[in-house]
């Protein structure tokens, strides 16, 4: 695997421990669970190495953080800004660049919801000034920032925004947003906003008044739009009200798992007209499928042959959308507050704690291109799904 660059830092080495913050026993980050064999022949696996070499790799939803060894802990771990990022994982996994939203729905400093304006600034500061002092991570704010993270052997991230409700009815902090880095906001996360409704809203309003004044502006600004918490009608409508490709950075394919959480034919379809990309989601029990009982690898890539049937290699990518430590832990922490649950309704399953193959950013990518690999996909496609297509959408927004 072509391992990036890495020194040893950990999270806040420049602090003192006990004395400038509180320090939790952390997840173990790897191996966590038992170790995925994807069974790869000798020869197919220097397939992988050579994708991983040669192309552009780029999730489109991924976290370095870090969860707290004990689930007890998880909210109180929140509550203060001191959350590890895991930057040797990452410097590990062999990709290129992430869109890294740093946990903003559940940094919860101020408020006991989250989401709030200055709780989302407040973790931004904290974890950008962590990363200034280490040597593995570059922030990108361009497609060449993207592409040069990869000759320097650096982890690029693309600091995005799970929802814009933080925006509450005030345009220019898109601006202000831009000018802090963040180049990829969601419109609404699960519940309704100032903007649109979430998916998980009984009624979809629509994208409101307000939401076409915001899409105005993220396009003139080259922010890309992410729309994979929106209801149904809201990602309709924006897709119609904006001038440039809208991206679904971690999602799925309803007609495979009929939840909120996943999107109709009409709105993935809509989507790819527009020249956006679809990032297939890992989160646990998101992207199942009803012929497996359990959330696995195969359940997951069965919506990216979906996915390609519908609307085309030239539209799909990857967003696994993992972490370190236990996310079904830190799913049922926040259900109540983001209304995770509701999102997940609409079928009857067995609850999955992990996803097999996909546990955290150090083997996701690597096991989503390895089972292509394996499945017989042809290397041009698995360029494109892996970063490629991506990067000719944002070459679009950002231009």
């Amino acid at each position: 695997m072509n391992y990036k660059t890495y020194d040893g830092y950990t999270s806040f080495n420049y602090l003192e421990k006990n004395l400038d913050y509180k320090p939790f026993s952390l997840a173990k980050p790897t191996n966590r669970v038992p170790v995925y064999d994807l069974g790869l022949a000798a020869e197919k696996n220097d397939l992988v190495q050579n994708l991983f070499a040669t192309y552009p790799i780029i999730s489109m939803r991924d976290h370095g953080f870090m969860t707290p060894r004990s689930s007890k802990q998880m909210l109180s771990y929140c509550k203060q800004p001191h959350t590890f990022f895991h930057y040797k994982g990452l410097s590990e996994s062999g990709v290129d660049a992430i869109f890294e939203n740093f946990m903003d729905g559940i940094a919860i400093l101020t408020s006991k919801a989250g989401l709030k304006w200055d709780d989302v600034i407040l973790n931004l500061g904290i974890r950008l000034c962590d990363i200034a002092k280490q040597n593995t991570i570059t922030i990108a704010t361009t497609v060449d920032d993207l592409l040069q993270a990869k000759k320097k052997r650096k982890v690029a991230l693309l600091l995005s925004l799970e929802a814009a409700g933080i925006l509450e009815n005030e345009i220019d902090r898109v601006d202000v947003l831009y000018g802090f880095g963040i180049r990829c906001m969601g419109i609404t996360y699960n519940e309704a906003n100032t903007l649109g409704s979430g998916l998980a809203e009984k009624r979809d309003g629509g994208l409101t008044k307000f939401g076409h004044r915001v899409v105005k502006r993220m396009n003139q600004l080259g922010m890309a739009i992410d729309i994979s918490h929106c209801g149904d009608q809201t990602s309709l409508d924006v897709i119609t009200s904006s001038s440039q490709p809208v991206l679904m950075t971690h999602a799925g394919a309803r007609e495979l798992w009929n939840t909120p959480r996943m999107k109709p034919d009409q709105v993935l379809i809509e989507c790819a007209k527009k020249g956006g990309v679809i990032g297939v989601c890992a989160a646990p029990n998101t992207t199942m499928s009803r012929k497996r009982e359990v959330h696995t690898i195969d359940s997951v890539m069965e919506h990216v042959d979906y996915l390609i049937n519908l609307v085309g290699v030239d539209h799909v990518g990857l967003g696994p959308d993992t972490f370190y430590g236990d996310h079904v832990a830190l799913q049922k922490a926040f259900d109540q507050s983001l209304s995770i649950s509701d999102s997940h309704s609409g079928e009857s399953f067995v609850e999955s704690p992990y996803v097999e193959g996909l546990e955290n950013p150090t083997e996701a990518t690597q096991n989503m291109i390895g089972w292509m690999v394996k499945h017989g996909y042809s290397e041009e496609h698995i360029a494109k799904i892996a970063g490629g297509n991506v990067i000719c959408a944002l070459g679009k927004i950002f231009d």
